[in-house]
């Protein structure tokens, strides 16, 4: 997806993080090479300056956060800066107890009868129970696409060949599905042009007939920034409450339509990533950004140092930073990174980690966590307040008490002490010495 912009938008990190030190001179390299990644990916020019122009600035005069080096935090203004660029990571709830009305609308072409199959399959996969009503009246085999890619979901689809009202069909259709316990309607249209004023006027005519909930604008992300000008001539006609862009897996012109639509205020909801019925997924500008920048969601990292920061007691960071951490002190970080979720997640959210960990290395990783929690709980108070208690005779009992034999935790304790070693060297940087305990930083 976006493999031009990904690809630059890597190398430009890249430079940063190979550098010896970071200067004004490389943060103005940064800002020129972020510049020609998107204007290459049509992004409005006067976006592009606005959000380069903040990087710099946020780059040159913002003191990085405790734990976080200078180049980690220009790569995490980076982050923020292109996320903010592609809208809010808000969700839409589809209400229970009620039918919601979805009404998909668009330009002709820009594959609105398959998002409506590939949507009523996501929705589906969520639980869902979803119905469909195909009322493009317009285009010859709109009903047969449409009910050939729904029947692979297993929903119904309701239609008319012989009737041409369109908002009538979505009449009828809405009553056909009334007693049918649905949660979600998807409603199909014809394709308009913003100067077609008949099929204009005919779209107004079944927003008044279905009265949606939502109404969503269908847009092909291969067309680029003019998705702002389609998205605020259809808001016009219909309160758009939410865009799903189309075609995202073959556009150069990608980052202009997530830009471009996230710029008309309307939430962009949905992407299509592909060809098959699987390949739509719901947009989030963090996570979305993350994988161009090869990060995962760096929020969850984001978040986790946040905890710590907020969490721990003055008197256990001081005692970790200085390198004089106890077990209890090592405990409460393996709880604290168990938190964020699998440990698969926390590393793909790592900058230039993702991605690099093999899957059977990751759940080597996952179970020596598991061990070390149970044999740390298997430690009596004064154990876990002074390891270097730890003879012989206390590892046999622990083991016995754990229910892992003895070397797992002479492993433990070998590497309670590296860890603390580390974070003596590192100044209490606590993501970076957990990575690098595990041989992994």
């Amino acid at each position: 997806m976006l493999d031009n912009l990904k690809s630059s938008l890597r190398a430009a990190i890249k430079k940063i993080v190979n550098s010896s030190g970071v200067d004004e001179e490389l943060i103005k390299e940064l800002s020129k090479d972020i510049q020609r990644s998107l204007l290459q990916s049509d992004v409005n020019v006067k976006l592009v300056f606005e959000i380069t122009k903040n990087i710099e600035s946020r780059s040159l005069n913002e003191k990085p956060p405790p734990g976080l080096s200078r180049k980690d935090h220009i790569v995490k203004i980076l982050y923020d800066e292109l996320a903010k660029l592609l809208g809010n990571d808000t969700e839409f709830h589809f209400k229970s107890g009620k039918i919601n009305k979805v009404l998909l609308l668009g330009i002709q072409g820009s594959g609105k009868t398959t998002v409506a199959s590939k949507l009523a399959r996501f929705l589906s996969k969520q639980g869902y129970r979803v119905g469909v009503i195909g009322a493009d009246t317009f285009r010859p085999g709109a009903l047969v696409q449409l009910r050939t890619m729904c029947e692979k979901s297993d929903v119904e689809v309701y239609g008319d060949e012989k009737n041409k009202d369109s908002p009538q069909v979505v009449k009828n259709g809405l009553k056909h599905f009334e007693s049918s316990n649905l949660d979600i309607i998807l409603i199909d249209t014809a394709g308009r042009h913003k100067e077609e004023k008949d099929l204009l006027d005919e779209m107004k005519q079944i927003n008044k007939v279905a009265s949606p909930d939502l109404a969503l604008l269908v847009v092909d992300g291969t067309i680029g920034q003019q998705c702002h000008a389609q998205a605020e001539a259809f808001h016009k006609i219909v309160p758009v409450g939410g865009i799903i862009i189309t075609k995202l897996d073959s556009s150069a012109k990608g980052g202009g339509a997530l830009a471009a639509s996230a710029a008309t205020g309307a939430q962009v909801m949905y992407i299509g990533t592909g060809e098959r019925i699987d390949d739509l997924e719901t947009f989030s500008p963090t996570r979305f950004v993350g994988r161009l920048l090869g990060m995962g969601d760096i929020q969850a990292v984001l978040d986790l140092a946040k905890r710590l920061e907020n969490e721990a007691d003055d008197v256990r960071m001081k005692r970790i930073s200085s390198g004089k951490m106890n077990m209890e002190d090592f405990y409460y970080q393996l709880e604290e990174v168990t938190k964020v979720g699998s440990f698969q997640g926390l590393l793909d959210s790592m900058p230039g980690l993702s991605g690099m960990v093999k899957e059977d290395q990751l759940d080597k990783m996952e179970e020596r966590i598991d061990k070390w929690r149970y044999i740390i709980q298997s430690m009596n108070q004064a154990e876990k307040a002074d390891p270097d208690l730890l003879n012989a005779s206390r590892v046999k009992r622990i083991a016995r008490g754990s229910g892992w034999p003895e070397h797992e935790v002479k492993e433990l304790i070998k590497n309670y002490k590296n860890s603390k070693n580390m974070m003596k060297a590192s100044k209490g940087r606590q993501m970076q010495g957990f990575l690098r305990k595990l041989g992994m930083g």
